[in-house]
């Protein structure tokens, strides 16, 4: 059955009291750094990109949007925007937008990105019928952009000053092509800075217009305290006129734009009331994986009756589970080596353990801690019996004292150990 294109409230004014809008906020990560941006603080009264109550994994994030859609069902549209970029959280993205297009198969999916690396997932967006896809295009010219962006990160590789804002628009000018030749609609948003851009916007919408690209959002730079241009100031009203008058010689332009949050929920003019935002917060206390696929604890032991192992010492995991009101020995599983390349081997770890709600251990790294409680995986800090620290994790209970460690190892580098556990 093809979506209704007609009921996306962000492409079309005369909807936006009709039809509403929900964000997953589902991408903590950026891969851009923009002078205006900080999202390292979140105010419940700002309605800025970048800015959100509580971080979702996906399936968080299905449990909360079956609930927001009972409270709202005028929301017909499901967009990822943040609070970083989604496609720097292209693992959490592509699976959030599959879970909801499983469940949800006429929701319209729409993603807003840097466009970074668009041009690597675009198919997979589209295949995933993703109708919508809005890039943040400041400026086609190197020498802006080098003003607005203070680093892009590609890979493992960082890039600063017009070299990397020649990165971040080749990519951008390729993910419109790439977007286009799949039939998803595109929406140009640029952030008009006073003094930077402010007599740019209709270059970047002539540029954009020529490889496709379907209309044009212009918004006012949010003035960020702490950031490089705090004080520059937001523009003023006759700055943003001239600006969208020049873009709209171009492209369609978008009018109604609240700025929205990462969280955003309801109609596009509406704020965030209290009870969406318990809702969310509620959302994020849930497990991160449905705990029925995750049947089984893995445990850093030497002999399987007790915790007693670091898990970068762990050379093999003992696997249980629950059966018959007890705890059933399933098998033991062989630990990635040591010096497996930092984090890869953590992810390693991860897949064999994807099984498994919980690994018990008497210390871990942070890196592990990161990499592994990202994939779902609960890390829980203990000494003593492996039944009881079993007992704790299939009722729901925290490990308490005398079981439990807070000992996570952070130094790094510098740390004088075996190197065993800090990869």
């Amino acid at each position: 059955m093809p979506l209704d294109l007609s009921q996306h409230p962000c492409f079309n004014d005369a909807l936006r009291h009709r039809y509403g809008r929900v964000h997953l906020p589902v991408a903590p990560d950026c891969n851009v750094q923009c002078n205006f941006c900080d999202r390292r603080f979140n105010c419940v009264n700002e309605s800025r990109p970048g800015v959100t109550t509580a971080v979702l994994s996906p399936h968080q994030a299905l449990a909360y949007l079956d609930q927001a859609l009972q409270r709202d069902p005028r929301i017909t549209v499901v967009g990822i925007a943040g609070p970083g970029d989604p496609l720097a959280n292209a693992e959490a993205t592509l699976t959030t937008l599959r879970l909801v297009r499983d469940k949800y198969p006429n929701m319209l999916l729409c993603v807003a990105s840097n466009g970074l690396n668009v041009p690597q997932q675009a198919g997979e967006l589209a295949a995933l019928q993703v109708s919508h896809v809005t890039l943040t295009v400041n400026a086609v010219d190197p020498r802006i952009g080098a003003r607005i962006y203070a680093w892009v990160r590609d890979g493992r590789w960082a890039y600063r000053g017009e070299q990397a804002a020649s990165l971040l628009l080749d990519r951008q000018l390729a993910a419109i092509r790439r977007l286009k030749s799949l039939g998803v609609l595109v929406k140009i948003n640029t952030i008009l800075i006073p003094t930077v851009n402010q007599d740019h916007v209709g270059e970047v919408a002539r540029v954009t217009r020529e490889l496709g690209a379907d209309i044009l959002n212009c918004i006012p730079m949010y003035c960020v305290e702490s950031t490089p241009f705090a004080d520059l100031g937001e523009p003023t009203a006759a700055m943003l006129a001239e600006a969208r008058g020049a873009a709209g010689t171009h492209l369609p332009l978008m009018q109604h734009c609240t700025r929205c949050r990462a969280d955003a929920c309801g109609l596009i003019h509406e704020k965030m009331t209290d009870q969406q935002t318990t809702l969310l917060q509620s959302a994020a206390r849930q497990p991160l994986v449905p705990q029925e696929s995750r049947p089984h604890v893995a445990v850093a032991s030497r002999e399987g009756m007790l915790v007693n192992l670091h898990l970068g010492e762990a050379s093999q995991l003992y696997i249980f589970r629950q059966q018959d009101g007890g705890y059933e020995f399933v098998e033991t599983r062989a630990a990635p080596p040591a010096g497996g390349g930092g984090a890869r081997r953590w992810e390693e770890l991860g897949d064999t353990l994807r099984d498994c709600r919980a690994v018990l251990t008497t210390s871990a790294g942070s890196a592990p801690c990161e990499v592994l409680q990202r994939r779902g995986i609960r890390v829980v800090m203990m000494e003593g019996l492996v039944e009881d620290g079993l007992r704790a994790i299939y009722d729901g209970q925290d490990v308490r004292a005398p079981l439990r460690r807070d000992h996570v190892c952070t130094a790094g580098v510098t740390c004088g150990g075996n190197g065993m556990g800090c990869g």
